[in-house]
């Protein structure tokens, strides 16, 4: 199997995408913070110190997903078209499930900004609820589906 981010010296390279066609392009991705049932009891109230918590997290999943090629060293630079955030409170296993989908015409598909974007707002769950729940678990990041490009539409089993 080759590698497409390997150049002939065997060194990191960002791929050459000028070749391909634009086509619509669409990504969405999971994630989980779970959480002790009274730290998700303090976010759905609004009793968490520094702020609204899913608010902030939905605005910095949404940035996250707009700068991913400037924290994974080999993502073009894209212009997207859509990024959106959504969280599901699962409060019998104390957990907040986050959905993203980003979407975007271009040469190069969006996983990667779908994927930050989950990471990313987990993450600034995280930073807003350690003061009274330093023992959060982020897991569950995946993608769940992707369309557009070269391999069509494809979906985890």
């Amino acid at each position: 199997m080759d590698f497409t981010h390997i150049n002939e010296q065997g060194r990191a390279r960002m791929v050459d995408v000028s070749e391909k066609d634009d086509s619509q392009r669409e990504a969405r991705a999971s994630c989980a913070i779970k959480m002790r049932p009274e730290t998700l009891q303090l976010i759905m109230s609004g009793g968490i110190k520094k702020g609204d918590v899913l608010a902030v997290a939905q605005v910095a999943g949404i940035m996250a997903a707009k700068q991913t090629h400037q924290l994974i060293p080999m993502c073009h630079p894209l212009m997207l078209s859509s990024v959106d955030v959504n969280f599901t409170v699962d409060e019998e296993h104390s957990r907040i499930l986050i959905k993203t989908q980003v979407k975007n015409t271009g040469k190069t598909g969006v996983e990667m900004e779908a994927l930050t974007a989950a990471a990313v707002s987990a993450l600034t769950i995280y930073d807003m609820c350690k003061a009274v729940d330093r023992w959060m678990e982020i897991g569950e990041l995946v993608l769940d589906e992707k369309l557009g490009g070269k391999s069509g539409h494809q979906t985890r089993e």
